[in-house]
């Protein structure tokens, strides 16, 4: 069930991308292009629609003990601020997006299309994944905290 469940999250997703033309590296283009007199805000209205979308389910999703299937919720974001490794990846990422017109999520719903940039795209994109994880330490889990209640719950060591 949970498979299916992916699945069907997955082409909701990528049907939502093509409806929505941000599949399109023509319109992104148009969207980012502010000053070239071919703007086409349109895009922006996607992304305020995603926002609220998610600002709403996220409220939603934890206010429920567990989660409807099977699992754990996600926790939290902290609030530790922005770091400059967050800052040059997401810099990294809007230049990437910018000049290729091409973001990863509508890139993958493009493979439907079989065009060799799209390919071109993916592998560039792929080879820059590597990197980070290799070059970056990008795939070492993260370090999660335990809990106050389990801290509290786990019993005290006592030196004899």
């Amino acid at each position: 069930m949970k498979h299916a469940l992916h699945f069907v999250s997955g082409l909701l997703f990528a049907a939502g991308l093509v409806i929505s033309g941000m599949a399109n590296p023509h319109k992104v283009i148009a969207f980012l292009d502010v000053t070239g007199g071919k703007w086409d805000p349109s895009l922006a209205f996607v992304m305020v629609g995603a926002i609220g979308s998610f600002a709403l389910l996220n409220q939603l999703i934890h206010r429920r003990e567990k989660p409807v299937f099977e699992g754990k919720l996600p926790g939290r974001r902290s609030d530790t601020g922005v770091s400059p490794r967050l800052l040059g990846g997401a810099a990294l990422f809007g230049l990437g997006w910018g000049l290729s017109g091409v973001c990863p999520g509508p890139a993958l719903a493009d493979v439907s299309t079989l065009r060799p940039e799209v390919f071109a795209y993916l592998a560039t994109m792929v080879v820059g994944m590597v990197i980070a994880q290799r070059g970056f330490g990008m795939d070492e889990p993260k370090q999660e905290a335990a809990a106050p209640a389990e801290a509290e719950a786990e019993p005290a060591s006592s030196v004899s």
